[in-house]
């Protein structure tokens, strides 16, 4: 029941933030797919971006670790910073809130972090290739690579 309301909670968020974005259009949603080497897990998610600022966007996800034998999954609220370097705003730095949950054999935790982000990804037309580094400080520090794909939502500046 608590997991079902965490992320009935992030997704509300999320649309909420979403009906802002769209107003600005630049916001941009898509799937994630990496590896989390502290779990040892394929790491399926999404995320979405959101204006904030020249260089600065909201960026929360959600991400699924496939694992065996239980669930676990993590809530992000970051912020991502596009460098305002000429011919080089396809790299990005962020940081910001984890909140992870594990569930195995009767055995639940919650644990909350610190995320810190270095990434690429392609601005040309519609549709982002990206791909991420993440680390997560914290109980249960962990290192994750994903990448994915953004599509725009709205028109494109």
């Amino acid at each position: 029941m608590t997991t079902k309301l965490t992320v009935a909670l992030a997704l509300g968020l999320t649309m909420g933030v979403s009906g802002t974005a769209l107003a600005q259009g630049r916001s941009h949603f898509g799937p994630q797919l990496g590896y989390n080497f502290d779990y040892e897990a394929l790491v399926i998610g999404a995320q979405f971006s959101a204006p904030i600022g020249q260089h600065l966007e909201f960026y929360p996800s959600f991400n699924y670790f496939v694992v065996d034998g239980g669930s676990a999954f993590a809530l992000n609220a970051d912020l991502k910073y596009r460098l305002p370097m000429e011919g080089a705003n396809w790299l990005y730095l962020g940081g910001g809130l984890n909140v992870t949950r594990v569930e195995s054999g009767g055995f639940d935790d919650t644990n909350a972090g610190l995320n810190l982000i270095l990434g690429v990804e392609s601005r040309k037309g519609n549709v982002h290739p990206f791909g991420e580094f993440r680390f997560t400080a914290g109980d249960g520090s962990s290192v994750q690579l994903v990448g994915g794909l953004n599509f725009t939502l709205g028109g494109h500046n």
